[in-house]
């Protein structure tokens, strides 16, 4: 779907309970988690849902209000009953080529800005991209880049927290350019780190090999670290897969099982079977 076709006259009010940068100050790339109490008591999401973000206009061509959809990436109850979701949010510009200048992204920006206390309109909660499978011996292969660990922060938190554990094996594979960038998994926040003690989860980590040459994250190499295990792991009726980030996590995952499975052909075949199964779900943005 694109934007415009996301009803939005179903709007909700909520206000910032906390703002916290989780990538070093130091850092080129900042990552917020926000935490947002919803005004709506009735309020309610299943995991893998997305919420939108009004952010007040003018914009360009008149619009009054911009749309943007964030993954939710967690939940919880705020001090006074309120249901309270969590967003990670990456501050988001680019440089035009032709001017030089710096532009900033509209949602990103307003979100980033935001202060305790501050009102911001939700609409939604929208799509489910990911949905956990019933069955709780199945196998979860999540890959996400950057931001795209939200869902999955809120699938392993589900797992562990409401569910009370999972008996198939849950497998995290996330990249950043830097280590300090990686979200949920740095000395700003680590909270990831709490599931490690559980038996069937495990998280592998992918980053660039030379960060400063903007050369990609090395996914294929994480991978490879574990390829027995992944080839295993696709190859199980059991297992699905889970995919999330920018468009560059497709190529880069694609070269990656491709070197796994053997050949383009055979990977294709076993991806394609997936997808008619229901076992293989992506969100690229």
């Amino acid at each position: 779907m694109r934007l415009n076709d996301y009803d939005t006259t179903n709007k909700m009010s909520a206000s910032v309970v906390s703002s916290t940068r989780i990538t070093p100050e130091d850092s080129k790339t900042e990552l917020r988690h926000i935490d947002l109490a919803v005004d709506s008591l009735d309020f309610s999401y299943e995991v893998g849902q997305s919420v939108g973000v009004l952010v007040p206009g003018p914009h360009e061509f008149g619009q009054k209000e911009y749309l943007r959809l964030y993954s939710i990436a967690g939940s919880g109850t705020g001090d006074d009953i309120k249901p309270v979701i969590s967003l990670c949010v990456k501050r988001c510009f680019y440089v035009d080529d032709f001017n030089g200048e710096r532009y900033d992204g509209k949602a990103s920006n307003y979100l980033c800005d935001l202060k305790e206390g501050d009102e911001v309109t939700l609409v939604g909660p929208f799509g489910l991209a990911f949905t956990l499978p019933e069955e709780k011996d199945a196998n979860l292969l999540m890959i996400g880049l950057g931001t795209g660990i939200a869902p999955f922060r809120a699938f392993v938190k589900h797992i562990y927290n409401v569910l009370g554990g999972w008996e198939g094996d849950v497998r995290l594979y996330h990249g950043a350019m830097r280590g300090i960038e990686l979200a949920y998994m740095n000395d700003q926040n680590a909270d990831l780190e709490y599931y490690y003690d559980e038996e069937t989860f495990k998280a592998f980590q992918a980053l660039s090999p030379r960060a400063h040459f903007d050369v990609p994250v090395d996914l294929e190499g994480a991978i490879a670290q574990n390829a027995d295990e992944v080839w295993t792991q696709l190859q199980d009726p059991k297992t699905y897969v889970y995919v999330a980030g920018l468009k560059q996590i497709g190529e880069l995952l694609d070269e990656a099982l491709v070197k796994i499975v053997g050949s383009p052909e055979a990977y294709e075949r076993q991806k394609a079977k997936m997808i008619d199964e229901g076992r293989w779900a992506e969100l690229i943005y």
